[in-house]
């Protein structure tokens, strides 16, 4: 039989390791993974998803309860609450860790026992499509395999990346205003560990290609365990080279479709996404020819629409609904507005202007949010991100300040979300309507700990259970949607989409089933004001008969027009899914 698999795997081996003997390293990485040399690939393009997926992120102890560990309760909270909306969990890191909340991982092999063990993570993955962080560019400065590299000794001697203070580092693409590289007293002497986020994060060295048999071994080891969805955190910083921005190296690229390959010949119902918060152009080249990453971050979509609604103009939202690519079959976007880190500037550049972003900034800063920074090549600091709970980005506009649009804006948002092309996820905070935690950051110090409360459950249970707070409106209302979008085979993430033209205070965009038998037209008034829509100007068919999934109204004459309070949507359809 032919060794196809192997074939394969040596071919990209080669482009990272030029000078090694990659036919004996892809033996490695096969038996690693539990592999054999002609295992069967899985069907080509195939889509892992469909219009009932829904994704929620979470960390494990975000909602607790007294005397049980949070693993255990998180599991609760979704029985009891959210069993009938969402498909899939991303639990952040829930390894032991010394920073970062969770992204500084000192064992990659255990669970934080404050959080449960790893069968309370296998019970989650019975009910869900479990999603689990490989933390694949950096490890704890405190990691048993960073005290190997202290004493000289492996595993860990040299696993992690080492600079030289001489070295040209001018062209390096930073997301931290901290030191680059910082010296390390080991065994034979000071050396310099390459940190491209905290001195507490060391970047790990994939020039050593043990580096990669300890990730396979970490992958199969998830996979045992029920994890199906791998998030690569950071993974466009894998690969350095002194001299060049060290972002988006080909051997970065060739390294994910190394990881997919196994991955998916392993498990053919896994799914790989990178996590890559860089500007748009750049995001997308991680889709590979379909054979990189199976899902990427929609990054742009929080800051455009975000920015969209507090300035009631859809402009630059739709010209970048336009300039996106439909993706390939086996390949999608994750939508989400709102996630543990902050809303992300980079991925902004080319789409706002300086004073376009400068405004946003201004308007989250007066909704009480805040700023982190990042060293540019040239030295100086630039916004990264803004750190502000969805709830309270969306209090206002920016003309205006504070309104009493809060919720309504917040629901349109979501709205918006959940119809376009792609797999929605919501941060749990933001289906709750969390606001800024404010108290959380005086208590940690740290600004992204703005948007991380945590909640406990008897709390959280009496404010869903109270019909006049807003944390019930809103968490009803998306629940809610939520329900209606699952049924919609137009909604599937990979149905065709078009983007409407109804002027600067109405997004619009039609999404089409890959049936072709059912289309809807989704229409959203991003205003504070009322709006009108001409129906002619819609083009919808006249034959069919055509309702508003969201509230049921039926379109009898397609003459005339309908009309958008502040902040309304509708789902106009030709074809009522209801089970």
């Amino acid at each position: 039989m032919t060794q196809a698999l192997k074939a394969k795997l040596v071919s990209m081996l080669d482009v990272v390791y030029p000078e090694l003997d990659c036919d004996f390293l892809a033996e490695q990485l096969l038996t690693t993974m539990g592999l054999e040399p002609n295992q069967a690939p899985p069907p080509a393009h195939q889509n892992n998803w469909d219009e009932s997926d829904v994704v929620l992120i979470t960390y494990a102890d975000t909602v607790q309860r007294a005397e049980e560990k949070p693993l255990q309760t998180l599991h609760r909270f979704l029985a009891d609450c959210l069993s009938d909306s969402i498909s899939s969990v991303h639990i952040l890191p829930f390894f032991p860790y010394s920073s970062d909340d969770g992204f500084s991982v000192m064992d990659y092999l255990a669970v934080n026992e404050s959080h449960g063990n790893w069968e309370d993570i296998e019970g989650i993955a019975r009910d869900y499509k479990l999603m689990a962080d490989l933390v694949i560019n950096h490890m704890s400065a405190r990691s048993r395999w960073f005290e190997n590299f202290r004493k000289r000794v492996d595993p860990g001697k040299d696993y992690f990346f080492e600079g030289n203070p001489r070295d040209d580092l001018s062209a390096v693409v930073r997301p931290r205003t901290s030191p680059l590289l910082n010296p390390v007293q080991t065994d034979d002497g000071e050396r310099y560990v390459w940190c491209t986020f905290s001195e507490d994060q060391v970047d790990l060295n994939f020039a050593n290609p043990k580096v990669l048999i300890e990730f396979a071994a970490i992958i199969r080891r998830y996979l045992e365990r029920g994890i199906i969805i791998f998030r690569l955190d950071a993974v466009a910083f894998l690969w350095k080279e002194p001299g060049t921005p060290c972002i988006h190296l080909q051997q970065t690229h060739e390294l994910i479709k190394i990881l997919r390959l196994l991955i998916e010949h392993h498990s053919p119902d896994a799914v790989v996404i990178t996590e890559t918060n860089v500007p748009n152009r750049e995001n997308l080249t991680y889709f590979g020819n379909a054979n990189e990453a199976h899902v990427i971050y929609n990054f742009s979509l929080p800051p455009l629409l975000i920015n969209t609604l507090v300035t009631g103009d859809c402009k630059h939202l739709k010209t970048w609904l336009m300039s996106m690519p439909p993706a390939q079959m086996g390949t999608t976007y994750l939508n989400f507005i709102a996630s543990h880190d902050g809303v992300g500037m980079r991925p902004t550049d080319g789409l706002l202007t300086e004073e376009e972003k400068q405004r946003l900034i201004n308007t989250m800063d007066s909704f009480g949010g805040k700023v982190s920074y990042r060293r540019t090549p040239d030295g100086r600091d630039q916004p990264y991100e803004i750190n502000i709970a969805l709830y309270d980005a969306l209090q206002g506009t920016a003309e205006s300040g504070r309104d009493h649009w809060q919720l309504q804006r917040f629901v349109c948002a979501h709205t918006v979300m959940l119809a376009l092309e792609g797999i929605p996820a919501f941060y749990i905070h933001s289906l709750l309507a969390t606001e800024n935690d404010l108290e959380r950051v005086e208590h940690t110090g740290r600004l992204r700990s703005i948007n991380r409360s945590q909640w406990q459950l008897d709390t959280l249970e009496q404010k869903l259970a109270d019909p006049l707070s807003h944390h019930s409106k809103a968490f009803q209302e998306l629940k809610r949607l939520i329900a209606i979008r699952r049924k919609q085979p137009a909604f599937h993430p990979n149905a065709t989409q078009f983007t409407l033209h109804l002027g600067l205070q109405l997004f619009g965009f039609w999404r089409q089933s890959m049936r072709r038998d059912q289309s809807i037209f989704c229409i959203h008034n991003i205003s504070n004001e009322v709006q009108q829509v001409a129906l002619s100007d819609i083009n919808l068919i006249g034959t069919d008969h055509w309702l508003d999934l969201i509230s049921g109204m039926t379109i009898d004459d397609l003459s005339g027009s309908i009309t958008l309070k502040p902040y309304q949507s509708v789902w106009l359809s030709n074809l009522e899914v209801t089970g």
